[in-house]
């Protein structure tokens, strides 16, 4: 093919345009076993002048099978702007036409005897036609745009329907509709990570591996009515060790709702390690939400820590105040202190009052430290309106207000698990169940080594976010005139008030040692006085050691699905029978494009305290910055 004289595409289109040349690369690209890489020219199917080009096709080449056939003849109509009609394709032979009614080209491939290859018999390769005219072309199908996407879509599964028509316009000239867009890219999906429906049957075998990898995981399947998927709990034992023995006692609840062909929700229970990042704790996967699912769930959760909790520090569990929550958390945790979200609580504030004004006052009552502070804020908000304290009756401080909540929050008031759930959500809405929760196991897995390798460089004695909250209280103990009572007793006065600090209880009158677990700036004031170390009196659960413990366990990662045993036996020890097919639940996405929910990621950060000054009680500032003399 060397030796011909060919004709280029851009002489034969005469238009020169960036997309002939890809027509060009494309063409090189398919036939590149029948090319010399030394051609500068390609042959190819004459296209608007009716005049004779050598062909791309030639008697004698031979093809895998048919279905590479019949893919290559559609490759190169769209990409040489002609359509074919199929004549005859059946398991011996494949015969087509070009479409245009008077045009001599066509193709006649058989079957060789006794290979399963193909091999061209008949090419009468003259277009008498002006071939296609218009962007739309019949040989453009679904197949073919799934075909086409798919590399794009394994490296990016959020490549949207809207990107895909573009990028094909643009690079073949070629107009498709959307749907022809989005059900190419549904198909190239299910041939990278399977159906829908597979994912409900591989569970089983998913849990086994995890439990088989991980010892000491847990991973159940609960199915209902027809064998029909309802829930899927997993919990590795990495995570599992960390919570147990470094992290501190606090768990975040929240949930969200996937998008996918059968819908559902994402249960997470995470725990917040020494540097104050999440740590997942426990993932579930439930049909719809409903009472007695997070009445599952919580009951999972429980017997996940077992008789560990009766040796832990008493629980504080953070959430959001919807009823089934609330009962599930009561019922299987009737000992932990269960505090609210206060972003939930601030927005149903907000949106029942619509007040600027009465928002600023409450929250200056959140963050009040005594229950007199947080009085003298309701009873201006009372004077604004008297519609306050029916709401106050219906939201009880008790479970929100810093001044009443006795659980230890750590300073976490708002739930930081929502925005990741979020994430996961929007990342693997397209993938079936297996795919998301490997999608998650390895983020986790990602977020692990991470922090592993980072604990492993500090030198410290506390993890930085504890050293920078030691380090701004022992700059504020400054101005604090410190009085000593007797060994672990002390009087610290500043000119607004006294505050009284005990270093053996680790407790101040100020209570920010006790809702933060690390020294305020009177305890730092005490413990300066006394030649102590203030780093050394934050709780334990700050320190580098216990980090570096939280993700001491590793997560093995998962065997290739083709590695697995199919053919398991029994159950897969979370009570589901390996050998059952699970169906998927009976829940679908409705028709039509969804309801789209646009969720702010500023709203998912915790809100910002309100500094108050101690010195003239003014907001805005603190008493190291006030103008006023001391």
């Amino acid at each position: 093919m060397g030796d011909q004289l060919l004709v280029s595409v851009d002489e034969m289109l005469g238009s020169g345009s960036d997309t002939n040349g890809q027509v060009l690369e494309s063409v090189r690209e398919m036939l590149g076993s029948g090319l010399d890489s030394n051609d500068q020219q390609v042959t190819v199917v004459p296209s608007l002048n009716g005049v004779l080009i050598d062909q791309p096709l030639a008697i004698g080449q031979e093809f895998p099978d048919v279905d590479t056939c019949r893919r290559t003849l559609k490759e190169i109509a769209i990409s040489l702007h002609f359509e074919i009609r199929i004549v005859k394709s059946d398991r011996s032979r494949f015969i087509a036409k070009c479409s245009k009614e008077g045009c001599p080209w066509r193709v006649h491939v058989s079957k060789c005897p006794g290979v399963p290859t193909f091999t061209i018999r008949t090419l009468h390769g003259e277009h008498t036609c002006e071939g296609v005219q218009s962007l739309h072309h019949q040989q453009a199908s679904v197949g073919w745009v799934a075909r086409s996407v798919e590399s794009r879509v394994r490296d990016n599964p959020q490549y949207k329907p809207k990107e895909i028509l573009q990028d094909i316009r643009s690079q073949h000239g070629v107009a498709v509709s959307y749907m022809q867009a989005w059900r190419g890219k549904e198909r190239s999906m299910a041939a990278l990570h399977g159906t829908f429906e597979e994912g409900y049957q591989l569970l089983p075998a998913y849990c086994e591996q995890i439990r088989k990898t991980n010892p000491g995981s847990i991973a159940s399947i609960a199915t209902g009515q027809e064998n029909c998927f309802q829930r899927l709990f997993i919990s590795y034992r990495a995570a599992i060790y960390g919570f147990l023995n470094a992290c501190r006692p606090l768990l975040e609840l929240d949930r969200v709702h996937l998008k996918g062909k059968y819908l559902g929700l994402l249960f997470c229970a995470a725990a917040v390690d020494a540097n104050d990042t999440l740590f997942p704790l426990a993932i579930a996967v439930v049909d719809v939400e409903s009472d007695e699912n997070w009445m599952w769930f919580m009951s999972e959760l429980r017997k996940l820590l077992g008789v560990n909790t009766d040796s832990m520090p008493r629980l504080t569990i953070l959430s959001e105040r919807s009823a089934g929550m609330v009962e599930a958390v009561e019922t299987h945790f009737p000992n932990a202190f269960h505090g609210y979200c206060l972003r939930y609580i601030s927005e149903n504030f907000r949106d029942t009052f619509k007040n600027s004004k009465l928002v600023n006052i409450f929250w200056n009552a959140v963050y009040a430290l005594t229950t007199s502070e947080f009085e003298s804020k309701v009873s201006e908000m009372v004077d604004i309106s008297q519609d306050v304290l029916q709401w106050f009756h219906h939201y009880n401080p008790q479970q929100w207000a810093v001044a009443f909540f006795e659980g230890l929050r750590y300073g976490h008031f708002s739930l930081g698990i929502t925005e990741v759930l979020y994430n996961w959500a929007l990342e693997c809405h397209e993938l079936p169940v297996v795919q998301m929760m490997e999608h998650i196991r390895q983020q986790v897995t990602s977020w692990s080594n991470d922090r592993r390798n980072m604990g492993m460089r500090w030198t410290s004695i506390l993890v930085p976010s504890a050293e920078k909250r030691i380090s701004e209280a022992i700059a504020d103990a400054r101005c604090y005139k410190v009085l000593r009572a007797n060994e672990i007793e002390f009087e610290i006065v500043s000119t607004e008030r006294t505050n009284i600090v005990d270093i053996r209880s680790r407790v101040c009158s100020c209570r920010r040692w006790q809702l933060f677990g690390v020294p305020c700036a009177h305890a730092a004031a005490a413990l300066i006085s006394c030649g102590q170390n203030a780093q050394l009196f934050a709780e334990p659960c700050f320190t580098v050691h216990s980090y570096r413990e939280t993700y001491s366990q590793m997560i093995y990662p998962i065997p290739d699905r083709s590695l697995w045993n199919e053919a398991g036996e029994g159950t897969d020890g979370g009570g589901a029978n390996v050998d059952i097919i699970i169906r998927p639940p009976k829940t679908r996405r409705p028709p039509g494009r969804p309801k789209k929910k646009v969720l702010r990621i500023e709203s998912f950060k915790r809100p910002k305290r309100v500094v108050q000054c101690g010195r003239c009680h003014m907001l805005g500032h603190s008493q190291k910055k006030c103008s006023l003399p001391s």
